[in-house]
């Protein structure tokens, strides 16, 4: 899965043409989650309240820059993923 970006052992990955509607993919130890792009309404439930609560955090600054990948198709070659801690 590519991954976009990857911070406190969370990482988010997004397919380009992957499944409606618009969500990017988390994973954090032996949890996963998926959350709408749009809105941020959590597909599937899976994480701690504290990585959840980190991930809504990331998205609000990403949205636009994720909304884009999906938009130019790059969300499958994520050349250049965002890093931090």
């Amino acid at each position: 899965m590519p991954e976009i970006s990857r911070f406190f052992g969370i990482v988010i990955a997004m397919f380009h043409g992957d499944h409606n509607p618009p969500h990017f993919h988390v994973r954090y130890g032996e949890y996963r989650s998926a959350i709408r792009i749009e809105d941020f309404a959590v597909l599937e439930r899976n994480l701690p309240p504290r990585a959840l609560g980190l991930v809504m955090e990331w998205a609000e600054i990403h949205k636009g820059r994720a909304l884009e990948r999906l938009g130019a198709g790059q969300g499958e070659q994520a050349a250049s993923p965002d890093r931090a801690a």
